[in-house]
């Protein structure tokens, strides 16, 4: 079982930029999804989220709010929802396109493998690189809130 604190990873490309983390929690992926779906709940739990309004169902669109940028309101749809994955996404290619990905895996013993990854792509992302923040702190951030919050249920 991984016990570490998670840490993110980033790649880079011209046109291509990643950030990811993950990390082992000791909970059912059922009772990690249940956290991830409730938009509500997101900012008791979550210290990167000022707020997610909407509901988080596959086809329908969120008004999210974050620590990095707590004056902009991101507007993803989420475009993918089952038992081990969820994607949102926003955006519009191939012009500048950001696509994130949860994933839950169970493992050996109550304990599921939680990843995250956003994917920034497109034609601009050249020429605002430079604007984007640091997403490393805030992926490390999110992945331990959740794993606080999952594994104190």
């Amino acid at each position: 079982m991984d016990l570490r604190q998670p840490k993110a990873t980033k790649t880079e490309t011209t046109f291509r930029q990643s950030c990811a983390v993950r990390c082992d929690v000791r909970a059912s992926a059922e009772a990690v999804r249940a956290i991830l779906t409730d938009a509500a709940s997101y900012p008791k739990w979550n210290s990167t989220v000022v707020s997610l309004e909407g509901d988080i169902r596959e086809g329908e669109r969120l008004k999210l709010r974050v620590t990095l940028d707590p004056k902009r309101t991101f507007s993803p749809r989420v475009t993918k929802l089952d038992d081990r994955e969820m994607i949102w996404s926003d955006g519009f290619a191939p012009m500048f396109r950001g696509v994130r990905t949860f994933t839950l895996t169970p493992k050996a013993n109550g304990v599921v493998e939680f990843a995250m990854e956003e994917v920034f792509s497109g034609i601009m992302l050249p020429l605002i690189r430079k604007s984007l923040p640091d997403f490393g702190p805030a992926f490390e951030a999110f992945a331990r809130d959740l794993k606080r919050a999952a594994e104190e249920r």
